[in-house]
């Protein structure tokens, strides 16, 4: 979808489905069945609702998170397939990078370019970094510039829950 007025009107008009809990790969409905709406500081108006998850509604996440991590259906799998369905992640946010910065600068009121910039081609980049370290020896250093020095560490860190206060610019 290209950067044009028609386009940021025809995703700007349309309401955002309820958003529930996603875990794995399916939908979950909040325990407590509450959401909190999503208002847009640009016009003040609702565009979505999320699930207000509650305590449970996380161990039931991490638990399953838990299982599956234990299972090695993720670290068992072979390093070229695990690098191939993140370079896939990446192209998906590329070519949704229109809609999901529609979303940022609903959700935000951040400029349209700087949110097609900033979010979408940021998470790609970074999510390309990390595909292309799959297959790399542990310990390589990275390209970095000359007063930086990185390492890539490769060690499991297990199931986490988390709130994470992510917010541009």
């Amino acid at each position: 979808m290209k950067l044009n007025q028609k386009n940021i009107d025809i995703l700007r008009s349309k309401l955002v489905p309820k958003q529930s809990n996603f875990i794995g790969n399916k939908d979950f409905t909040p325990l407590s069945e509450k959401v909190l709406e999503v208002i847009s500081p640009i016009d003040g108006k609702v565009f979505s609702t999320i699930a207000a998850s509650e305590t449970e509604d996380v161990d039931h996440a991490v638990t399953f998170a838990r299982k599956t991590f234990n299972s090695g259906v993720w670290a068992n799998m072979p390093p070229k397939e695990r690098k191939v369905i993140l370079l896939k992640w990446a192209d998906l946010i590329e070519i949704n990078a229109l809609r999901i910065a529609v979303l940022g600068v609903r959700d935000n009121g951040t400029e349209i370019k700087m949110a097609i910039k900033g979010e979408p081609k940021t998470a790609a980049d970074v999510i390309r970094f990390y595909a292309e370290a799959i297959d790399k020896i542990n310990g390589e250093i990275t390209p970095t510039s000359h007063e930086v020095l990185s390492l890539i560490q490769k060690e499991p860190v297990g199931v986490v829950g988390i709130i994470l206060p992510w917010n541009f610019p």
